[in-house]
This record gives structure tokens, C-alpha cells and sequence, in this order.
């Protein structure tokens, strides 16, 4: 009896299934008939038939074919209607990535983590946290009068920051930062007071916004890490220099906050000794 009142179950929500798949596709009964090679009235038997037959393996995948389900999903092996095929092609997306802080694809998937902790590794200092200075200074070359707009999105984005319920970590390369206070390799030629300002400017936002915001320091040398941004459980983007490379099956964005956690446990500098850190590094600069 068991046996049966689940075969009419999956009978049920097969029929309920191949109906949504008609209505969301305005695929007509006479349409999907015509599209699989059977008759009208095959198709209206298999909507309105109130047993506990399912259709056999052929008209399953044909009618998945042409309505671009999968046939799983028809037979509620599977809660994605998308064919396998797609869900592999949604998994794994390539998006530009402009040289500039006008990016609205970065600032919509911080929009769609909303609520969830975001980790990140930039690919030098985190622009939300830079000032106008050092912003003009490091885009001016490229962006030239847009460099108002883009600072003007970095200042929208930090507000969003300062209204979103997201918690931020971010991890440094220790190099990175000691590069930036000595104006050594990228930083050659930044002036003496922007690199006091911008520490000046890091303490101040992290005394405002710890412990919802959390830096950590890792010694290259040790670990090591490409950019990459993990937005809760749903996306991880690594960047690749023009373009950014999206994650969204689950098992890769475990692996990438598996791979953050990894560079936070072996910190050199913690999030609660950054300040001290940073303040070190201000009394070097001259």
C-alpha cells in the first residue's frame, strides 16, 4: 500500500511539474505533442491521468528536451529545473573586471550577500577604506576625470557598508602594507603625508566598525593567496586581473572560506593587533 501511494505521488507531481514547465514556456499540449511526435491526446492523458503511472523513460526525456527542463527534475529526483548542462554552465561564470572602482557587478554581489559574512583578499589595499587622496593618486593615471566618479562609488559603497548587516574580513598579505608605509614597489613616489592620512583613515574606520570589520595580516612568505571574495555561502570570485572568475556550486565556495579560514589561522598579524600594527607603521614614516 506504501509502494503505491508513492508511486501516485510521483505520478502527482509529475503531472504538476510538466504543467509548470508548459506554463512558464507557453508551450501549448497540441505544441508539446507536435514536439515530441505523439498525439494531443497522449499529452492531455499524461496531464489530467489520475493513477500512479509515470510516462515511460522516452516521453520523460522528451518532453524535458523540449520544455528545457531535466528529466530529474520532472520526476522530483531533483529541486533544479535546469538540464545538467546549465547548472554546470551557472556554476562557473567569466565577467569583466574594469580597472576601476566603478564596478557595478562587485557592488551587486555585495548587494545579493546582504546579511552574510563577506571574506575578503584584495588584490592590493581595500578601495572602500582608502581616502580621496590616495584614491586620485592611484586611478587618476588611468581614469583620469572619471576619477571624481569613481570616488564618489567608493563613498557609496561604504555607506552601504555602514547600513548592511554584513560582517567583513579581510586578509592582507603583510608585504603589502609594509610596501604602502615605506612607498616601496606599487607605492614608489606616494607622498609622506597620503600614507599618514590613509593609516589615520584605516584606524579610524576600524575603531568604528569592529568586530563587524576584521583585518588579519599573513606572511606571504608562508600562505599565500590570488584576490578573491567569498559572499556567504552563495558566490565566491577570484580575480584574475580583467576578468573575475564566479563561483556559485556550493562545494567551491566551501573550499574558497576553508581556503580564507586557512590564511586567518595562520595570521601573523591578528585583527585585534592590527591597529597597533598600523601605528607602528605611521611612526616609521617620515
Amino acid at each position: 500500500m506504501t509502494q503505491l501511494f508513492d508511486k501516485r505521488l510521483r505520478a502527482e507531481q509529475f503531472r504538476l511539474r510538466l504543467r509548470q514547465a508548459m506554463t512558464r514556456t507557453d508551450t501549448s499540449q497540441s505544441a508539446l505533442a507536435r514536439a515530441i511526435g505523439v498525439d494531443r491526446s497522449t499529452i492531455s492523458q499524461l496531464l489530467k491521468d489520475e493513477g500512479a503511472r509515470l510516462p515511460n523513460a522516452q516521453v520523460v526525456g522528451e518532453c524535458a528536451a523540449a520544455l528545457r527542463v531535466s528529466a530529474d527534475w520532472l520526476l522530483s529526483l531533483s529541486d533544479r529545473p535546469e538540464s545538467a548542462a546549465e547548472i554546470m554552465a551557472n556554476s562557473l561564470t567569466l565577467t569583466e573586471a574594469p580597472r576601476a572602482l566603478v564596478d557595478e557587478q562587485i557592488f551587486a554581489w555585495h548587494k545579493e550577500a546582504a546579511g552574510y559574512k563577506i571574506r575578503h583578499v584584495p588584490a592590493a589595499l581595500p578601495d572602500m577604506l582608502k581616502t580621496h587622496e590616495m584614491l586620485e593618486w592611484e586611478y587618476s593615471p588611468h581614469l583620469g576625470r572619471t576619477t571624481r566618479q569613481a570616488i564618489g562609488a567608493s563613498q557609496d559603497r561604504l555607506s552601504w557598508m555602514r547600513a548592511a548587516q554584513s560582517d567583513y574580513e579581510i586578509a592582507l598579505p603583510l608585504y603589502e602594507i609594509e610596501s604602502f608605509a615605506a612607498a616601496e614597489g606599487y607605492y614608489s613616489g606616494l607622498p609622506a603625508s597620503i600614507r599618514r592620512d590613509q593609516i589615520d583613515r584605516f584606524l579610524d574606520l576600524y575603531e568604528s566598525f569592529f568586530p563587524r570589520l576584521r583585518i588579519f595580516l599573513f606572511d606571504a612568505r608562508r600562505v599565500w593567496s590570488a584576490p578573491v571574495t567569498v559572499f556567504g555561502p552563495l558566490l565566491a570570485v577570484l580575480y584574475v586581473g580583467r576578468n573575475y572568475l564566479a563561483f556559485r556550486d556550493s562545494v567551491r565556495v566551501q573550499a574558497f572560506v576553508e581556503h580564507f579560514d586557512w590564511l586567518v589561522r595562520e595570521a601573523t598579524v591578528t585583527d585585534r593587533e592590527w591597529p597597533e600594527h598600523l601605528r607602528r607603521l605611521r611612526g616609521r614614516i617620515r
